[in-house]
């Protein structure tokens, strides 16, 4: 489509005119229009046009400076916008449509509601709700930036140039101000530099309580102030009115009875703080499920460029016929995706860097979930859609991963006995994939657990199945492209314990491994290099053991352990709710011979948690003091005056920074603790 023309604007606008003055309602949808080709000079000439759809084209972006200063309809539907502050030029907009804008994520959403005063509907939904919490965000942020300039302006000296001063502290303020939850981070991080740069210019005049409060309806976007509140202060917040499955209630702090002792040469003590108890997957909603068993949880990549320090606080969990995408740290349900039929038993992220038409280079988050159809979903969470579905096995998928170094490549491992390894491409101009196979690697039992090595992912993968543990060559240069097991991994010279299950697979770090399943009451932590240097041509090598973790003597299977390697920790859950945590590091710098017998954790946390109300879990706990091992005891909520005792925790797993912790249990809850 070329510029537009004065006479297209005729033909397609209503009521019928020769003058475009005259024009109040437009249609330029699906004429396959980039940003370019909205020419402000024609379009300031519609003087009253009051709706205008601009739906199913190209556009990434809207001239700032249109002139369209009657509009109150504007549909935007199906683009490729990646921003939405032009939209401020509109002040008397009303009605807002921006479905199907795959870049656009739930921070766009605030800075509609802040921008536009007057706002009513978006995307055909009321948007009073939305409107009040940004008030109270926006609120909190302004507090929050006005007592950082006072403490920044106290630390001033004399000397010190003011205009330089001025952008220091903006700097520090966007660098130093948070609130809310990490997936609000771009909203809450604009509208803090927005603030810090009118208290600058305001000389350091305070902000008054008056100027952060609701205006009229109609005054100016820049003069609105409106957010969500996203998260909850400790102690003495009032929780969010949430859906009775995802309400949350906090409590003080109980003092801590005693102080841990670390075991000698381990970190100094972590304390772990329970702050919610969730029901998010319950069929059709409701707080009487108790027997929804949830699977898998993986915490999304933090990959926001120019986040210092960033750390994913977002979690993906999956259980039941749904998976869930929790904010951590407020323990908002943020997307809830439903697959009727379906029961999904493993989730994995990735981040893919896409292009758009005009050349602009967008970052997805794509979240894979995988279960008993044997069919993999690629769930773009942030925009809130399926955009693919690979029919990847014709049995059930137990688990899946995506390479750590090639963001395309996803690993699938069936119950067909097959694991298979994709390249999912990137999407089209519809936001579709198109996945093609690349490798197929035949087991000899049922793959459960995958692992790339961690010191050479594009070379070898492991994985733990129900036979043993097993190696393959997943090298794409090589001219096979089905292959079968390269080495198989024994934990003892006994035939016996040659074929036992692994269900727990993770590497530690670079070189060492911990596995679960091939030995009762134990969880082994092994080196792949000696390993494999050990190896020469045999099919069978037994492995370099260096340490045996004592874990619960249960004969449960599927108990899957994870790994946090930038803390050297292995987290894994038992069948009477309990969090088993070791620190390994003082392990792995022993000297050799290592201790024969079993590492034992040296301290137990039992935190009482009363119930508050039908779906409600009242958390009134002291935090969990961590020396070098530890068990996280299950702390028997009571739901609907029945206790919650005993129940399987089926997987657990922390963040990179060991800053949150997640458990799924077989009993429909996810618990989340954080490091406090």
């Amino acid at each position: 489509m070329g510029p537009l023309s004065a006479r297209l604007l005729m033909q397609r606008g209503r009521p019928k005119s020769d003058r475009l003055g005259k024009i109040r309602s437009l249609d330029l949808s699906g004429l396959k229009l980039l940003s370019e080709d909205l020419d402000p000079k024609l379009l300031c000439r519609l003087k009253q046009l009051q709706e205008l759809d601009l739906s199913n084209n190209q556009l990434e972006t809207l001239p700032a400076n249109l002139g369209l200063s009657h509009l109150r309809i504007l549909r935007c539907a199906n683009n490729q916008l990646g921003d939405v502050t032009a939209l401020c030029q509109f002040p008397q907009l009303e009605e807002l449509s921006l479905e199907g804008n795959p870049f656009l994520t739930v921070s766009d959403n605030l800075k509609v509601s802040f921008l536009l005063p007057n706002l009513r509907k978006v995307n055909g939904k009321d948007a009073s709700s939305t409107c009040s919490q940004v008030e109270n965000l926006n609120r909190e942020l302004t507090s929050r930036v006005t007592a950082h300039w006072e403490k920044f302006v106290a630390s001033q000296s004399p000397e010190e140039g003011a205009k330089k001063a001025q952008a220091d502290f903006v700097r520090s303020a966007v660098r130093d101000v948070r609130y809310g939850p990490e997936s609000l981070s771009e909203f809450t991080q604009w509208r803090v530099r927005m603030i810090s740069e009118e208290l600058v210019a305001s000389s350091g005049t305070q902000v008054q309580e008056a100027d952060i409060q609701e205006r009229s309806s109609k005054a100016t976007a820049a003069q609105e102030s409106r957010a969500r509140p996203v998260a909850l202060k400790r102690p003495d917040d009032v929780p969010l009115s949430l859906p009775p499955n995802k309400r949350v209630c906090t409590s003080p702090l109980a003092q801590v009875e005693g102080s841990p002792v670390g075991s000698e040469g381990s970190r100094s003590a972590l304390k772990l703080e329970p702050l919610h108890f969730l029901q998010c997957h319950s069929k059709n909603n409701s707080p009487q499920d108790l027997e929804t068993q949830l699977w898998a949880c993986a915490f999304e990549p933090a990959w926001e460029e120019g986040y210092t320090g960033a750390t994913s606080q977002t979690v993906a969990t999956c259980g039941g016929e749904s998976v869930c995408v929790i904010d951590c740290q407020t323990g908002i349900v943020l997307h809830k995706y439903k697959a009727p039929g379906e029961e999904f038993f493993s989730v994995a992220w990735t981040a893919l860097t896409v292009v758009t038409q005009a050349g602009h280079k967008k970052r997805w988050s794509v979240l894979a979930a995988a279960g008993l159809r044997g069919q993999v979903r690629l769930l773009h969470v942030r925009a809130g859609f399926c955009c693919g579905v690979i029919r990847a096995h014709k049995r059930a998928i137990a688990t899946l991963c995506f390479s750590p170094t090639h963001e395309t490549q996803l690993f699938t491992a069936s119950y067909d006995k097959r694991i298979i390894l994709w390249d999912i491409g990137t999407p089209n101009d519809d936001y579709e994939f198109q996945a093609s196979q690349l490798l197929t690697l035949d087991t000899t039992s049922t793959p459960l657990r995958l692992c790339p090595v961690a010191s050479c992912p594009n070379d070898y993968l492991l994985a733990g199945c129900e036979g043993g543990c097993c190696c393959w060559d997943v090298r794409l240069d090589q001219p096979r492209k089905r292959r079968v097991c390269e080495v198989e991994f024994i934990f003892s010279e006994g035939s016996e314990a040659s074929g036992r299950r692994v269900d727990g697979l993770a590497f530690v770090n670079k070189d060492v491994v911990a596995s679960k399943g091939n030995g009762l009451g134990t969880i082994c932590l092994w080196s792949w290099s000696q390993t494999w240097v050990g190896r020469g041509s045999q099919p069978t090598v037994a492995v370099v053991v260096l340490a045996w973790l004592q874990w619960s003597p249960t004969k449960l299977a599927y108990l899957s352990l994870s790994t946090c390697p930038d803390e050297e920790t292995v987290l894994c859950g038992d069948e009477e709710g309990n969090v088993w945590i070791y620190d390994v590091r003082h392990v792995l710098t022993q000297q050799p011979p290592l201790p024969a017998a079993p590492q034992a954790p040296t301290q137990v946390c039992t935190p009482p948690l009363p119930l508050l109300g039908p779906g409600v879990w009242y958390l009134g706990t002291s935090p969990a003091s961590l020396s070098s091992h530890q068990i996280l005891k299950w702390p028997q909520p009571r739901a609907l005056s029945q206790t919650v005792t005993k129940t399987m925790v089926n997987t657990v797993v922390a963040n990179p920074t060991l800053t949150y912790l997640t458990a799924l249990t077989d009993s429909n809850i996810v618990a989340i603790w954080k490091r406090h």
